[in-house]
């Protein structure tokens, strides 16, 4: 028999939430919002007691708050407090240096030494701890999670911290952090990419060429832990800049060395005034909205590289990030996410002759765009 609800009833209005915005917002510590951040080594911190340290909340509007990211400082001389949890995590250090004790066992546990330009992950709801190896310099990194997902999903605390579950299939031994890893073939067998869960320095880690990105660019991949988050390396040369393409949301996009900019645009129309220009240097971050096009250029008179940290790892398929493997450096003309030099708008290279010319390098992309320019 059908519940029958009398109309005039007075009914309670239902009323939104985000679970994870509500967990931030007991945290107590800042939220930076927008489409970049200028410095991540320089943005303002603050005491976090639940992690024992400093740190800020950085939610950029790219992320449709699917994953997020943190910067932590850890003062000379002191530690972390100990965490686990369901969502997966990537590291990238800042500034310092330090260690990080990783395990279940308080009596095998494994650790390990990282310094500025270190880029790890431990394995999900895995024990671990970070701590300072400096008695006299802070340790600051950014941490990109996916805990907007996770919580947003379970809406309970105690089971995403607090979850005695290991995951046998993704802690390893203690090699898994000493550097040591393996290259094998990835994105439709164009790009390559290293499984490991540690990079000692991700600034000098070698990247190959993927001449379909355009200008001399170079790339590699990074599997970290197993984790569906994933992360790659791209470096392009002096008077160049990368074709535009787009893909999902929340690719954190952090500035390891060289100066420059990106534009931003919705797909659906690229008219200037709908373009957005972010400029950039060393330790800005920059999240692409989710299928907006974007543009990286290097706009300075030395190699720029960037390290982002991304849904869709190579191994395990998911429906946010990337598009179809083999799309994201095809065409839009023959069904994939990139304009070539060829479609992009006169303006757009104009714009980077403009800028080049104020720092006093030229453009070398007359090799890569065709003459009829």
């Amino acid at each position: 028999m059908a519940t029958s609800i009398k109309p005039e009833a007075n009914f309670e209005q239902i009323v939104r939430v985000s679970t994870y915005g509500a967990f931030q917002a007991r945290e107590g510590i800042p939220v930076i919002t927008g489409f970049a951040v200028d410095d991540l080594r320089t943005v303002e911190v603050k005491p976090w007691a639940r992690l024992d340290c400093l740190g800020t909340y950085i939610n950029l509007d790219g992320t449709g708050e699917t994953n997020d990211a943190y910067v932590a400082e850890i003062e000379p001389g002191k530690r972390m407090a100990p965490e686990r949890h369901l969502f997966e995590k990537n590291i990238y250090v800042l500034e310092g240096r330090g260690a990080t004790l990783v395990g279940e066992d308080p009596n095998s546990r494994t650790s390990f030494e990282w310094k500025k330009g270190s880029v790890f992950s431990i394995p999900i709801n895995t024990w671990h701890q970070h701590m300072n190896g400096s008695g006299t310099e802070p340790a600051r990194f950014v941490a990109v999670t996916t805990a907007p997902l996770v919580m947003n999903y379970f809406h309970n605390d105690d089971f995403i911290f607090n979850n005695p579950f290991v995951f046998e299939d993704r802690v390893g031994g203690a090699k898994q952090y000493q550097g040591e890893g393996q290259m094998f073939l990835g994105y439709a067998g164009r790009t390559y990419a290293w499984e490991t869960n540690f990079i000692p320095d991700i600034e000098t880690f070698t990247t190959y060429e993927w001449k379909e990105r355009g200008a001399g660019g170079a790339t590699v991949n990074f599997e970290l832990a197993k984790n569906t988050q994933a992360a790659h390396v791209s470096q392009f040369p002096v008077g160049t800049y990368k074709k535009a393409h787009r893909h999902g949301p929340g690719a954190h996009v952090i500035i390891v060395s060289g100066t420059g900019y990106s534009l931003l645009w919705p797909q659906d129309g690229g008219s200037h005034d709908r373009m957005e220009r972010v400029n950039w240097g060393v330790g800005a971050m920059v999240v692409p909205p989710n299928d907006w096009f974007h543009q990286h250029f290097n706009g300075g008179t030395e190699p720029a590289r960037y390290l982002a940290f991304r849904w869709n790892s190579q191994q395990f398929r998911f429906p946010l990030g990337s598009p179809m493997e083999g799309e994201m450096d095809v065409s839009v003309k023959q069904g994939g996410t990139q304009i070539e030099y060829e479609d992009e708008d006169p303006l757009i290279h104009q714009w980077f002759v403009e800028t080049l010319n104020k720092v006093g390098a030229q453009s070398r992309m007359g090799e890569f765009i065709t003459p009829t320019r």
